[in-house]
């Protein structure tokens, strides 16, 4: 699995509109949460290219900051660990801790 780097709130617009062309997964990820580290360990062991999902990690320890920046952004509560969806500029899908699944994303993908 090929992650994406979220460390900037600028990145944001960019990804909203990247979603346009395909969708956008969003992972927020808490470095020191054993929870966090089980449901990215599961989605990067389920993950598959051929969905056409572009994936982006954000470490929230490391840029809290941007994390409440996609949280108002998005208009979702934050949670971590926390999964986004974004299509077309908007979150159409999230998840947090074990509700995390690459099946759920890939079929939230199917209904969008």
């Amino acid at each position: 699995m090929n992650w994406n780097k979220l460390q900037d709130g600028a990145q944001l617009e960019a990804i909203k509109q990247e979603s346009a062309g395909q969708p956008v997964l969003i992972f927020k990820h808490s470095t020191r949460c054993s929870i966090s580290a089980m449901a990215l360990s599961r989605l990067e062991r389920s993950w598959n290219e051929a969905a056409g999902i572009k994936p982006y990690y954000l470490d929230l320890i490391s840029y809290r900051s941007v994390s409440n920046q996609v949280a108002e952004e998005f208009e979702v509560e934050h949670q971590s660990p926390q999964v986004l969806l974004i299509q077309n500029g908007e979150c159409v899908y999230d998840a947090s801790h074990m509700a995390i699944s690459f099946d759920s994303l890939k079929d939230q993908v199917v209904q969008a």
